[in-house]
């Protein structure tokens, strides 16, 4: 990989999300060599992917350079690699571009989209976890509307028509927030000769209430926003198949589409290595790390932000897998592995709950803070500042700030585009 040799301790991270990029921060202008292994060049602000979906951003507004985040840090090195796996007995990591020997190595792959073993709908079904998905969900989604103008066919027209969301989180909620925006403001217009009426958004969720993690009211206020926005509610059921056309549920509840967005659940993004049973939380497919977030049974060895389990009694199932554990870890074991090199005792990690927030539309929004529980407008507003905050790089902030303030004003959403034509698999009629 042409990394320099060292005659200080090289922390390898695999991984630039938020965890990732927080760790190396934390470990700038310090007498160590740090080395980023990513699949992307960029980082990817992934609470703001939904509006890269539905047209309202642009890729490059929610993505910033890697090596432009710690360019100014000495004795960084970044490098573009598929990582295959990890031999502990050797400390080294196994890339697509060669292997690198570690002093010490820290997974921070975040999660994947968990399809819980149904191949069906891994194959049929859209996710939302990367900008690429993002871009072709939003494909998807215009072509759609360009083929139901083609077809004299009502039941396919209004197939095409149809969104089917499944999952009732953050995720998942304001995708379908989103979503009855454009078909209220958008469709009218770009459609005048489709019955963009016919549309329907379907948002279902296995449990009895949306936004699981945050408070009964947060929830109430959602299903309430959703509703009043046009958005179908289905609670307390559960999806089993996915052809590509037919949404079949636990129910005799069945639905008719052509895009099926997948946001039931997340897992872990293990690696080979760091993948034995004894490693890996059976359901969230996490690996266990105890409170220094060190994996089980090594001490040089890390794991941080959603890829890590770290069960404890306030989260018997571990952190939750958002952005604010990430960054918080990352940070800590940046002062843990410095603790570490110089035979320091480690300090344990502890989550500062910031509170959780989702917004469903224009004006509408939930936030859960500890002491403080709010909804509507305002909340709308904590969730715009809270977001611009986060993202990385002047550039970032002002663009998605002047694409919010324009969408407000003119009602619309500019990067309507199919940029690259996407084609999912469907079943084939007979």
């Amino acid at each position: 990989m042409n990394i320099p040799r060292t005659s200080s301790a090289r922390v390898v991270i695999i991984g630039g999300g938020f965890a990732g990029v927080s760790l190396a921060k934390k470990l700038s202008k310090q007498d160590v060599q740090v080395v980023l292994l990513d699949k992307n060049n960029y980082h990817t602000f992934q609470p703001l992917l939904y509006q890269v979906s539905t047209g309202g951003l642009e890729p490059d507004s929610i993505a910033y350079p890697i090596r432009k985040i710690l360019k100014n840090f000495p004795n960084f090195y970044f490098r573009l690699a598929h990582v295959e796996g990890i031999d502990t007995a050797k400390n080294k990591v196994i890339t697509h571009i060669g292997k690198l020997k570690f002093d010490y190595l820290v997974m921070a792959t975040g999660s994947k989209t968990n399809y819980f073993g149904n191949s069906e709908i891994e194959r049929y079904s859209m996710a939302m976890k990367t900008i690429p998905q993002s871009l072709n969900l939003r494909s998807l989604i215009l072509e759609n509307f360009e083929e139901a103008l083609l077809t004299s066919d009502l039941n396919e027209r209004n197939a095409l028509m149809n969104f089917v969301i499944v999952g009732g989180g953050p995720t998942g909620v304001e995708l379908a927030g989103a979503l009855a925006e454009i078909k209220k403001g958008i469709l009218p217009k770009d459609y005048p000769d489709l019955d963009t009426r016919m549309a329907q958004i379907h948002i279902i969720q296995s449990a009895d209430c949306l936004l699981q993690g945050m408070s009964a009211k947060a929830s109430e206020k959602a299903e309430e926003f959703l509703e009043k926005l046009g958005v179908n509610v289905w609670k307390n059921v559960r999806v089993t198949h996915y052809d590509g056309k037919t949404v079949t549920t636990n129910s005799d509840l069945t639905f008719e589409t052509a895009t099926m967005v997948w946001a039931a659940g997340v897992k872990g993004a293990t690696i080979k290595g760091l993948d034995a049973e004894a490693l890996i939380t059976p359901h969230s497919h996490r690996v266990l790390v105890n409170e220094f977030n060190q994996v089980k049974g090594f001490n040089h060895i890390f794991a941080i932000g959603d890829v890590a389990c770290m069960p404890s009694a306030a989260y018997p199932n571990g952190l939750p897998m958002m952005a604010q554990p990430a960054i918080q870890q990352g940070g800590q074991l940046g002062v843990n592995i410095l603790r570490l090199i110089r035979n320091e005792p480690l300090k344990p990690f502890e989550y500062k709950d910031k509170g959780v927030m989702a917004t469903i539309g224009r004006n509408k929004a939930v936030v859960d803070l500890k002491r403080f529980k709010f909804q509507g407008v305002f909340a709308w507003y904590v969730w715009m500042f809270v977001h611009l905050f986060f993202l990385i790089g002047f550039r970032n902030r002002m663009v998605v700030f002047v694409n919010w303030v324009y969408n407000y004003v003119r009602f619309d959403r500019e990067a309507r585009l199919i940029i690259r034509p996407f084609k999912k698999s469907r079943i084939q009629k007979p």
